[in-house]
């Protein structure tokens, strides 16, 4: 669980689903995380200009452990489509 006191970053940045993937990924290996998105995306399934993007966001301390393990995981090509 994350406290309000952990100062966050951002790790991945995508489309909802692929986030909670990545979200979900990150949980399994130890590393707490916290979807942020704009609602207006969530509410009408859009993404245009960054607005529908869903940010995955772990403690500052953990971001390098986090963006290795994203490395070694297929999730890492999506930024591509």
């Amino acid at each position: 669980m994350l406290s309000q006191e952990s100062e966050l970053t951002v790790v991945f940045t995508g489309k909802p689903l692929q986030a909670e993937i990545v979200k979900g990924r990150l949980e399994s290996e130890g590393i707490p995380a916290l979807l942020q998105y704009e609602s207006a995306g969530r509410i009408y399934g859009f993404t245009v200009d960054g607005l529908g993007e869903t940010r995955v966001m772990v403690p500052r301390h953990l971001a390098d452990e986090a963006r290795q393990l994203l490395e070694t995981s297929p999730e890492k090509g999506w930024a591509d489509d």
